[in-house]
């Protein structure tokens, strides 16, 4: 009998617990129990898919295989957000590690600046927008226009500007 549960309950801080101590034998064990021991709701279900996927990544890297590298992980990390998300991402993606802001010499990072390809992305999607939607409010198709006319919008620069 699955267990009703919801987030305010906390499950999911085990989970992602159990998640890192999972090897390839252990794995269908972990997958199982998340998806036949409860009944997920809305929220639930996200934090069980999360806690899979570390699981997976965890196990895999403690097989013969495994033994990756900070960098390798950052990459693996970065190959998950670009390929799991539907739709895919169009301009390019952006995550700051905020403790980062501790360490003077990650001042760069923290700089209002859009990388002169990814400008250019931002822009051709614009462009796109203008050409194909229907529908969208005044002030965001205002907003892509400036785009399109090179305005860099919420007091980002391009590049080496």
């Amino acid at each position: 009998m699955k267990q009703q549960i919801t987030e305010e309950m906390n499950l999911h801080e085990q989970w992602y617990k159990e998640a890192k101590k999972q090897t390839l034998e252990t794995l269908p064990a972990f997958f199982n129990k998340l998806v036949n021991d409860y009944c997920h709701d809305y929220g639930t279900i996200c934090h069980a898919l999360s806690a899979s996927a570390i699981a997976a990544a965890t196990a895999m890297n403690k097989s013969p295989a495994g033994g990756i590298t900070g960098f390798q992980a950052g990459c693996v990390m970065w190959g998950f957000v670009r390929h799991w998300n539907h739709d895919g991402n169009k301009c390019g993606l952006s995550l700051k590690d905020w403790d980062n802001v501790l360490y003077p010499q990650y001042k760069d990072d923290f700089e209002k600046i859009i990388p002169g390809d990814v400008w250019v992305a931002i822009q051709k999607e614009a462009r796109k927008n203008l050409d194909t939607v229907s529908g969208a409010r005044p002030a965001v198709v205002a907003h892509w226009q400036s785009i399109v006319d090179g305005i860099v919008p919420f007091g980002y620069r391009v590049g080496g500007e």
